[in-house]
């Protein structure tokens, strides 16, 4: 039995080990790496597919590219205008509440609020408060005016009064005689009794 047959033998210690002639055979790697065709693709239309994918993918990459030069361009403009981060934040915080007043769920939005405005206010219940509390508020101004002709009146019948003028009238002199005894000094304000004519002890006892 050659060395070959011996390799092969499954009682052999060397079972499983490949002789140095097997490692010489050549593979096709075509063979290894080709995938199974994708069903319901030809065999050439997944070639087509594939050289499109990897043009695609290649793009993609330059692309991301450009778009990273462009914004750092875009950053040194900004930063050579003195644009601070707080202005950009604000012309996009506009630049989105503009888009979102143009968009469509918006305007639908406002145009059922205002349908339901026009409903709110055209109807009866809304008319019959309205009314209301135009009619309350138009008694509440008549019934302060009237309050407050009530009291001016009144206060000018207690001004022509007899009784307030006599007060006034007694107001009016006590009023000129203090302010007469302040003109005409001291000597006319009156003496406690008996302290005119007494004189004092040269010695007074202790």
């Amino acid at each position: 039995m050659d060395s070959a047959s011996q390799d092969i033998n499954l009682n052999s210690p060397n079972k499983g080990v490949l002789s140095d002639f097997m490692t010489d055979v050549p593979v096709d790697p075509g063979v290894v790496h080709r995938t199974p065709v994708v069903e319901g693709l030809t065999e050439g239309e997944e070639e087509e597919l594939r050289a499109e994918l990897a043009k695609v993918e290649e793009e993609i990459v330059t692309l991301r590219q450009v778009l990273a030069a462009k914004e750092r361009h875009c950053g040194e403009l900004k930063r050579r205008l003195g644009l601070s981060t707080l202005g950009e934040l604000k012309q996009n915080l506009s630049r989105s509440w503009h888009d979102v007043q143009v968009s469509t769920a918006y305007v639908k939005t406002s145009e059922k609020l205002g349908e339901w405005n026009e409903k709110v206010t055209q109807s009866d219940l809304y008319k019959k408060t309205q009314e209301t509390l135009s009619q309350a508020g138009q008694k509440t101004s008549a019934a302060l005016s009237t309050m407050g002709s009530a009291i001016s009146r009144k206060l000018g019948d207690m001004r022509n009064s007899a009784t307030f003028k006599s007060f006034e009238d007694r107001v009016g002199t006590i009023k000129s005689k203090v302010v007469g005894g302040r003109e005409n000094g001291s000597d006319n304000l009156p003496s406690s009794p008996g302290s005119g004519d007494q004189t004092l002890p040269d010695h007074a006892p202790f």
